[in-house]
């Protein structure tokens, strides 16, 4: 390992300690990723966070245990089976110490986790490059300075993190890192704490084999480092060479001393302990789940669509090569990978078959090093290298179950590390030359200082959607959802001119895209265009039979267009998939209105307000229904049991200001009235009808103060007109009757 060490000192002129190398790593992690401290909720952190349930209060912790990532109960059939409780229950604990959903403490714990990673990669690369040596008093760590630090500052500063970092689901791969390295090195421990070679502490083995499934609660591929722990045992520990395993095979030779490093050294017992340990885990984990996969779509992946099993290795290993870029040349990132953004390879004769050819060349290169090399140090950081890098990643390569993505960057957060072994391997190998040592130290520090910026550059975008979404459009024009959600950050802002473009342009690129479909339809809906929308509308429900929110919006398209009868239909379908739609309620409610269907109107308001209580819409409607069809004494209790609920709406003390101010009960009314305008005292309507209560009560001082308040605000409202006119017309009666 001194070779190597003599090698990097072109690179890291002196040794440092590692508390100032520890001290370094973090404050350059810090740097690359501290831009992203302020940013919003952007993409699935809405669905993860915002809207999780099980981050609340009300919400028992028990809850979260039987829940998936996204606040889903697991044996759903619809479930995601993201199973990460221990993820969930740090944004529980954040929403809780921030006082809800403050994204900045979010965020900061986010990059303070990365840079705890990356302080703990020093150590992990020590190992990893210096291995264990022995001393009088036992096993110990020989640090290996420069080659450790170099790698942990490569780690600190590699752009594929950002989405891990900046992005607050991430968190699930951060602490999912973090115990994987903890139970790494707490396998390591286990032969430090050992005072004789060959021998382990079982304490720390079994340790490490819980620090796996704590990984696992936090992110899936945690597990994996059990498969880490054991190659790294069977080549560090159990100093096992494979070529000469192979060659002794191969030859019939009957001494095989390998078999004595099983027997004696316990390496066959600590082997035994991970399988039974990870066997255990993963079936703990699959009872949990409680049914079979995750329900994805050829959208999500469409290799594992294809028919032919050629086709859908060709994509499979093309993605691999995909992945492999992103670590080399990480300028090229984007929130989301899916729809098209990569079509598939489907000849020998398309260009990017070279991608794979490029990537297997150089694995296998790696690999007969790894295997050939006469330095044992060379050949065991290879190896342990390549198996950092594919050990993590093999849950992501659709080998054994497929997986919900064609690339993401997020799961590359472990393997990176290993990518970061080899480059630094590789920068040492390169200097061995005194000719090209000043020329590698620039190149290192070229690459270290441009990933930091891009991390920078990358952090500022993640910061809100606009910036996120919109800098996928270079990245991945193909990708229809990349398109859509530009289109709904625009329809949020009000631009919904330019949103329809964008929807467009998203159907455009997959004609099946319903939700595309259906949010184009309920622009174009507000615009009037309701032809187009309805057949928007209708060919999204053809797609996908079951998609209840464009039911609905059919059903609002169609009451608009007078066909009653068929909006009926949409809406009761929309119910039949959908049982808890407290929206769909409330516009069936108002299409049973407009039939003067009163009954099955309150009803089904009834039902909306039951689904969700503060259903403002709901409440206001049924009060509204009940008081111009003469129900007062039925609409005044609705109203106080809605303001019980939602004590707080202006527009709900208004309606049940008027029924009371009808019923004559003039100074509740006017309580209620003077409350609503408090809350919004520019609402022309509200000083209005508190005048008409004026009025009515004889108050018509007041009376025709309000009036003229509401003229202010809404010169063109004839009723109010007319009532301030006869107000007027009274007065004057009274003044001459007094002169």
């Amino acid at each position: 390992m001194a070779e190597l060490e003599a090698d990097l000192e072109h690179v890291i002129p002196s040794s440092v300690p590692p508390f100032w190398a520890k001290l370094v790593v973090g404050l350059v992690s810090l740097v690359c990723f501290a831009r992203s401290y302020d940013g919003e909720f952007v993409f699935d952190d809405s669905e993860a966070i915002v809207n999780n349930k099980d981050l609340r209060a009300e919400t028992p912790l028990g809850d979260l245990w039987h829940h998936d990532f996204w606040g889903s109960r697991l044996s759903s059939n619809t479930s995601h089976k993201s199973y990460r409780p221990l993820t969930v229950l740090t944004f529980r604990i954040n929403y809780y110490l921030s006082g809800g959903f403050h994204p900045v403490s979010f965020h900061v714990v986010n990059i303070l986790l990365h840079a705890g990673i990356s302080v703990l990669m020093v150590d992990v690369f020590s190992v990893l490059f210096g291995g264990l040596q022995y001393t009088s008093k036992g096993r110990r760590l020989n640090l290996a300075p420069r080659s450790s630090l170099l790698a942990a500052l490569l780690f600190a500063v590699h752009p594929v993190h950002t989405e891990c970092v900046a992005g607050v689901v991430g968190r699930a791969d951060l602490l999912g890192a973090l115990f994987f390295l903890l139970s790494f090195l707490g396998y390591c421990r286990a032969f430090r704490e050992s005072n004789k070679e060959g021998t382990h502490s079982t304490f720390w083995v079994l340790l490490s084999i819980l620090l796996g499934a704590v990984a696992m609660l936090c992110k899936e591929q945690g597990i994996t480092v059990l498969g880490l722990n054991a190659v790294f045992d069977i080549l560090v520990i159990g100093k096992l060479n494979v070529l000469e395993i192979v060659q002794k095979v191969l030859h019939k030779d009957k001494s095989l001393e390998y078999i004595g490093v099983l027997r004696n050294g316990g390496l066959l017992f600590r082997m035994t302990l991970l399988a039974v340990g990870g066997a255990g885990v993963l079936y703990v984990r699959w009872k949990i789940m409680g049914t079979g996969p995750p329900p994805f779509t050829e959208v999500d992946n469409p290799a594992s669509f294809a028919d032919s099993v050629v086709v859908r290795a060709i994509n499979y290993n093309y993605y691999y090569s995909l992945n492999a870029w992103l670590l080399l040349c990480p300028w090229w990132l984007c929130f989301d990978w899916s729809m098209g953004c990569i079509p598939l390879i489907k000849s020998a004769g398309d260009w990017r078959v070279i991608a794979l050819a490029a990537l297997w060349f150089c694995l296998i290169g790696l690999i007969c090093q790894a295997l050939c090399s006469a330095d044992s140090h060379r050949r065991r950081i290879l190896t342990l290298g390549l198996g950092f890098l594919v050990i993590p990643f093999l849950p992501a390569s659709n080998l054994f179950f497929r997986v919900g993505f064609v690339v993401a960057e997020r799961v590359l957060y472990l393997p990176s590390a290993g990518y970061c072994m080899l480059l630094t391997l590789g920068c040492g190998a390169l200097g061995k030359h005194t000719r090209r040592k000043k020329l590698i130290a620039a190149l290192v520090l070229g690459i270290l200082f441009i990933n930091t910026l891009r991390c920078i550059i990358r952090s500022g975008e993640w910061r809100s959607e606009e910036q996120l979404f919109r800098s996928a459009l270079s990245v991945c024009p193909l990708n229809a959802k990349v398109h859509y959600n530009v289109g709904k950050n625009l329809a949020d802002n009000g631009n919904q001119t330019a949103a329809i473009r964008y929807y467009r342009e998203a159907v455009r690129l997959n004609p099946k895209y319903v939700h595309a479909m259906n949010n184009l339809g309920n622009i174009l809906k507000e615009r009037n265009e309701l032809q187009e929308a309805e057949e928007l509308l209708s060919l999204a429900v053809q797609i996908q039979p079951d998609f209840a929110a464009a039911w609905m919006n059919l059903g609002i398209v169609q009451n608009s267009l007078k066909r009653f009868e068929a909006a009926e239909h949409s809406y009761r379908t929309a119910i039949r998939h959908r049982r808890k739609y407290p929206d769909c309620y409330y516009n069936l409610g108002r299409l049973y209105a407009d039939l003067n269907r009163h009954v099955d109107a309150l009803n089904a308001w009834r039902n909306a307000t039951v689904l969700k209580p503060e259903h403002s819409l709901a409440w206001n409607n049924m009060i509204i229904l009940l008081d111009n069809t003469g129900n007062l004494a039925q609409a005044e209790a609705v109203g106080r049991e809605a303001l019980e609920l939602i004590p707080n709406d202006h527009s709900l003390m208004f309606s049940l200001a008027n029924v009371l101010g009808k019923s004559q009960k003039y100074k509740e009314s006017e309580a209620l009235f003077l409350k609503a305008i408090k809350a919004h005292p520019n609402t022309a309507s509200y000083h209005g009808n508190l005048a008409v209560l004026y009025h009515r009560w004889g108050h018509l001082d007041l009376a025709k103060k309000h009036y003229e308040i509401s003229l202010q605000l809404d010169p063109t409202a004839p009723g109010t007109k007319e009532n301030y006119s006869l107000l007027r017309r009274k007065l004057e009666q009274m003044q001459k009757k007094d002169v």
